[in-house]
């Protein structure tokens, strides 16, 4: 055995005396791109984007490329040693290593740089750059002739505008329809030419006018003159005509006739009975696994009949019913809406002409679909660094039974759990504190009362009931049972918001097994024992969200969210009806004592992109919550506390504040004292790429929270204009993320700069110990 590994650890330093040696003939070695150059570089957003889409054409990864750099090169070419010492082995250990291990050699002729070069030349084209340039040059490695690496120069001199756009060819009703929708368009004069945006604009005129019955209209059917000859050097005179050949059907209107549902089986048979509801022709295989309603509602605006009123050969006005225009609007809503319900395993829609000749204008419309599987599992399991400086496992098992009431509707059941132990100083091993919990929630993908008129709406909505219990046991102080449920509607009508109402949410705190630890700390803290009492928080609760990230050629995307929070007030109105006074202590719901308070937070993030590589990511957040009348402290569940991986990042989360109120060096897990009914929190973060999918950035963090109202068991905790500035606590740090799109993995190394409170040092600084000041944090994802 010891010969055998001396015999391979031998070809190995064999191997890597040369890179080289066993390369075709005539072939050079590709080692790499030295910096490109570009020259008169375009500053405006196309040209960015155009340089972006030039270097992704040029880019080629050498062998023993470092995360797929084209420039940068880890110093061990171990897989072409391995190449070049075991391409003699045909069978046995040597084939086997050389299958594994081996990379093959990345030629010169495979780069293809000629090629290359004549793409990146018609994407200038492309972005209006018709005068731009790209060659190369070659250098050979000075060591060894059969290496050499490329250097690309990029010319991109001066882009071309738009000047005018024309619309020719086409028949009246075509050009009129056209020239309505052009305050719309995505070439106007003045803007850079850019085929994207042609592209774009072809396919923005074939929907406007497919929304008015041209079902057979295609993008494909439109093409473009481009004249630099009649106007200015510089600018670009756009005709846009019909191609030759484009059929006359095209341009012609067609209505929505009669639709016909196909339900197949759950092993794919096809239907064998059928029924009628209200004109929607349903097939099914034995029974409809769909109640006849529901499918008439997600389908009733695709064939709506509209009244026209006319006259009869006496004079007389009557009404008759005209079928819709098809509209691929509708038919793209459609299929949204089949997609969301979420109980298709897919959802196919027709639209078959009358006649083949297209004598008649009607098309009839046929949806073939197939249910998916009645039941889904889900398994999550983690493993997460609590905010408490505890380490600890969770997990989460689901179950779903969809389409429970034969409309979509789905009622799953959620167990979750997790524990955690204490990973600081002077901790116990015992695993003590835990959460256990069970949820159960039925989601209708629509609204289920109060209804919404007979026709359906058009944006997506879910109304969800849930119910819930969470055990939860917090080490050396308490256990708190917590159940309830509430009742919730989504709403979405626009692309960039989103809805979120809860009329009803009831929940009750039940604290359980207090230890002599936590008596003596609530001793210490009344407000502590009001936050934690039993007591029912019956809420009503809002949410708006906007986020125009998806919106096309956005920038610079903002995401902002509110929410309010209104707790106990119609509980104190009613008994206001009964003579008490809305703000008296001590009212009761079923013998217990309930929250009573006002809740807003907000949170506002602005991401600003100076180029492909680098971007300002920040935010601003704040919050407030007011307790008063049957109690003028809000439950622990309520109140805000900041620090972690996605805050102030060199602290840990319940780890500063309220105000300038110390952490207890002498007691352990003082975490439960650091919240607060104020919450104040901004962040920036610079975040720029460094090799292939490997990201850095550098991070600012500010924030703290404050009481309301002055405690004397948390002294400073309140909040003053005048202490305001020196209780900021402030930190700064760098981070590493490796970004693969679908998943983004964070590392983060927070540094404080200022605490909130005295720390008997003076300055600004006031860190007693650097390391004290430090703080790691891995998490998935970006924080804001």
């Amino acid at each position: 055995m010891k010969r055998l590994i001396l015999h391979v650890a031998g070809l190995i330093f064999l191997a890597g005396c040369s890179t080289t040696k066993h390369l075709p003939e005539g072939e050079i070695l590709y080692t790499g791109q030295k910096p490109m150059v570009v020259l008169n570089r375009s500053e405006t957003p196309v040209g960015e984007i155009a340089m972006e889409e030039v270097e992704a054409a040029l880019a080629t990864a050498p062998n023993n490329s470092l995360l797929g750099s084209s420039r940068i090169r880890y110093p061990f070419p171990f897989g072409l040693w391995i190449y070049n010492g075991f391409q003699k082995y045909e069978k046995g250990l040597g084939k086997w290593i050389f299958n594994k291990f081996a990379a093959t050699p990345v030629l010169m002729s495979t780069v293809n740089p000629d090629i290359r070069q004549k793409a990146a030349v018609n994407l200038l084209r492309d972005y209006g750059y018709f005068n731009g340039s790209v060659s190369y040059k070659t250098f050979a490695d000075p060591k060894d002739s059969l290496k050499a690496k490329l250097q690309y120069t990029v010319d991109m001199r001066n882009p071309y505008f738009i000047d005018t756009v024309y619309y020719r060819g086409f028949n009246q009703r075509t050009t009129r329809i056209m020239e309505l929708g052009r305050r719309r368009s995505l070439i106007s004069p003045g803007e850079q030419f850019n085929v994207a945006d042609l592209d774009g604009e072809r396919t923005r005129i074939s929907t406007l006018l497919r929304n008015v019955g041209c079902y057979y209209f295609r993008p494909d059917y439109l093409t473009y003159q481009a004249d630099t000859m009649m106007v200015p050097n510089g600018h670009v005179q756009m005709r846009l005509i019909p191609v030759p050949g484009m059929p006359t059907v095209a341009e012609r209107q067609f209505r929505v006739g009669r639709k016909s549902v196909y339900l197949l089986g759950k092993q794919g048979q096809e239907p064998n009975d059928s029924m009628d509801y209200k004109g929607l022709t349903i097939h099914y295989y034995n029974k409809p696994p769909v109640r006849p309603n529901m499918l008439y509602r997600w389908l009733n605006y695709q064939g709506y009949r509209r009244k026209r009123q006319i006259q009869d050969s006496a004079g007389i006005a009557r009404q008759r019913s005209v079928q819709s225009l098809y509209s691929l609007y509708r038919q793209t809503r459609i299929q949204e809406r089949l997609a969301s319900v979420g109980i298709f395993r897919y959802a196919e829609m027709q639209y078959i002409p009358r006649d083949t000749a297209f004598v008649s204008d009607t098309l009839d419309v046929k949806v073939i679909a197939a249910l998916d599987k009645p039941y889904d599992a889900e398994l999550d399991f983690n493993v997460t660094m609590k905010s408490n400086n505890q380490t600890g496992p969770g997990a989460a098992f689901t179950v779903t039974r969809n389409n429970v009431f034969g409309g979509g509707e789905s009622w799953n059941v959620k167990l979750n759990a997790s524990y955690e132990w204490q990973t600081g100083k002077e901790s116990s091993s015992l695993m003590n504190s835990y959460e256990l919990g069970i949820s159960s929630s039925l989601v209708f993908p629509r609204v289920v009362f109060p209804r919404m008129g007979d026709r359906e709406y058009d944006f997506p909505a879910t109304t969800t009931f849930r119910l819930y219990a969470n055990q939860v046991n917090r080490a050396k102080y308490y256990k708190l049972l917590a159940f309830g449920g509430n009742v919730t509607y989504d709403f979405q009508p626009k692309a960039t918001s989103r809805h979120s109402i809860t009329p009803f949410r009831l929940t009750f705190n039940v604290l359980r097994n207090p230890t002599a630890a936590f008596d003596a700390l609530r001793a210490q803290n009344p407000a502590l024992y009001v936050s934690l009492r039993d007591q029912f928080i019956p809420a009503m609760e809002y949410t708006y969200t906007y986020d125009n990230a998806s919106v096309r050629r956005k920038r610079n995307p903002i995401w902002w969210q509110t929410t309010v929070v209104s707790a106990g007030n119609l509980t104190s109105a009613v008994y206001r009806m009964f003579g008490k006074p809305f703000g008296e202590e001590g009212k009761k719901l079923f013998g217990v004592p309930f929250a009573q308070f006002l809740k807003l937070n907000s949170e506002f993030r602005y991401h600003y992109r100076i180029d492909k590589n680098q971007m300002i990511a920040s935010r601003i957040a704040g919050g407030v919550i007011w307790s008063y009348g049957n109690a003028t402290t809000a439950p622990y569940t309520e109140q805000f506390y900041i620090g972690g991986a996605n805050s102030v990042r060199a602290f840990s989360a319940r780890s500063i504040g309220p105000g300038g109120y110390p952490p207890e060096k002498n007691r352990k897990y003082t975490y439960i004292n650091h919240v607060g009914d104020i919450r104040m929190e901004a962040n920036v973060e610079y975040r720029f790429r460094m090799i292939a999918d490997l990201h850095g950035a550098v991070f600012l963090d500010a924030g703290n929270v404050w009481l309301m109202r002055k405690d004397e068991s948390r002294p400073n905790g309140e909040f003053t204009l005048k202490n305001f500035p020196k209780q900021i606590a402030l930190g700064t740090g760098f981070g590493l993320r490796y970004d693969l799109d679908f998943l983004v993995f964070r590392l983060d190394l927070g540094i404080g700069l200022h605490n909130p409170y005295d720390t008997g040092k003076s300055g600004y600084y006031n860190i007693p110990k650097f390391k004290d000041g430090l703080a790691v944090h891995f998490a998935i994802g970006y924080p804001f």
